[in-house]
C-alpha cells in the first residue's frame, strides 16, 4: 500500500474540522482501489477555540487522524513546514479545511502524478468570486509586480492546495530557512508541475483569518524572500538624486554668476528637503527589511514548537 498524507493547518476552525473530514472521506474509496491508505494530519497552529478538541474526537473515530498543537500561533508558514516535516507519505498534500480547496479534486491531481509522470499537482482560482474587490485589485498587481521583480515564477490566484512526490517535500524541506514564503520556494526547487484551475469557492464557515494588513506583511515577506530588486532600487535613486544635487548646485552658482539672482526662498527649499528626506527613509526602510530578514535567520530560532502532538 502507498501511504498519502494529507496536511491541513488549521487556526480557530472548530466550526470545519467535522465537515472536511467528511468530504475527505467521500474520496477514500478511489483510493482504495488504488491501494492507497490515508494519513491526515491536522495542524492546529495555536487556536483560540476548540479546534482541537474537534480533532480529538475525530481521532478516537479513525486512528488515521493525527494533531501537531503548536504552543503559540507561528503562522500558516510554519504549520506547513511542521506538516510536511512529520509527513510519512510516498504522497502529500496540502489544503485548508474551510473548503475553499476541494478535496473532490485529489483523484484527478493523483492521477496526473502517478499516469503523467508530474512530481506535483497545484492549483490556482481562475476567479475571485466572493472577495472584495480591493483585495482582488491589490493581489494581482502584488502577483504582477513580484514576477516582474523575481526570476522565480509565482502564478496568479495560486494556492496552497498541492500534491506532492516524496521527492518533492523533501526538496522543500532542505530549504530550512526561517523567513518562509512557500508560494516562492515551490517555484524555486523546480521539478514538473501540473496547473489545475478552478473557480473560487467561498468558505462555508467562519470568517477567514487573512486581514488586509496580513497579506500586505506577507506580500512584502514574499518579495524580500525572493528578489533584491528593491535593493537595486534604492541604489539607483540614491545615484540620481546625488546627479540632481549636483545639478542644481551647478545651476544655482552659474544664475548667481551670470545674472545675480538671488537663490529661491524658503518654500522651494522645504519641498526639496522634504522630497529628499522622503527618498532617504524610503530607501532605508527597504534596506531596514532586508537587514530584519537576516537578523531573524541568523538567530536560529526554531519555526515551530509543538505543545502536544497525537
Amino acid at each position: 500500500m502507498k501511504l498519502l498524507t494529507i496536511i491541513v493547518p488549521c487556526y480557530n476552525e472548530e466550526e470545519n474540522i467535522a465537515d472536511f473530514y467528511n468530504e475527505l472521506m467521500k474520496t477514500e474509496s478511489f483510493f482504495k482501489q488504488h491501494e492507497v491508505d490515508f494519513e491526515i494530519l491536522y495542524v492546529n497552529d495555536g487556536s483560540k477555540d476548540h479546534t482541537a478538541c474537534e480533532v480529538k474526537k475525530l481521532h478516537e473515530k479513525d486512528e488515521r487522524v493525527h494533531l501537531i498543537n503548536f504552543s503559540r500561533n507561528f503562522g500558516k508558514e510554519s504549520a506547513i513546514y511542521a506538516g510536511l516535516q512529520k509527513s510519512k507519505g510516498d504522497y502529500v498534500v496540502m489544503l485548508d479545511c474551510d473548503l475553499q480547496d476541494p478535496p473532490a479534486l485529489l483523484p484527478e491531481m493523483y492521477g496526473y502524478i502517478v499516469n503523467d509522470g508530474f512530481d506535483s499537482v497545484a492549483t490556482r482560482r481562475v476567479t475571485r468570486k466572493g472577495e472584495p474587490p480591493i483585495r482582488s485589485f491589490f493581489a494581482r498587481r502584488f502577483y504582477s509586480l513580484i514576477n516582474k521583480m523575481s526570476k522565480t515564477e509565482i502564478v496568479d490566484g495560486a494556492r496552497d492546495y498541492r500534491l506532492m512526490t516524496r521527492q518533492f517535500v523533501n526538496a522543500i524541506l532542505s530549504m530550512e530557512e526561517y523567513n518562509r514564503f512557500s508560494k516562492g520556494i515551490f517555484g524555486w526547487v523546480g521539478f514538473e508541475t501540473k496547473w489545475l484551475e478552478y473557480e473560487n469557492i467561498e468558505r462555508k464557515k467562519g470568517e477567514t483569518k487573512w486581514s488586509f494588513w496580513k497579506l500586505f506583511i506577507y506580500a512584502i515577506d514574499g518579495i524580500t524572500a525572493f528578489s533584491t530588486v528593491p535593493l537595486a532600487v534604492a541604489s539607483i535613486l540614491g545615484v540620481l538624486f546625488c546627479f540632481l544635487a549636483a545639478a542644481l548646485i551647478i545651476v544655482t552658482i552659474v544664475r548667481k554668476a551670470v545674472y545675480g539672482d538671488p537663490t529661491s526662498g524658503w518654500p522651494s527649499l522645504v519641498c526639496i528637503i522634504s522630497l529628499v528626506s522622503g527618498v532617504q527613509l524610503f530607501c532605508l526602510g527597504i534596506l531596514g527589511q532586508y537587514l530584519s530578514k537576516t537578523y531573524l535567520e541568523v538567530k536560529k530560532r526554531p519555526i515551530y514548537i509543538v505543545k502536544e502532538e497525537i
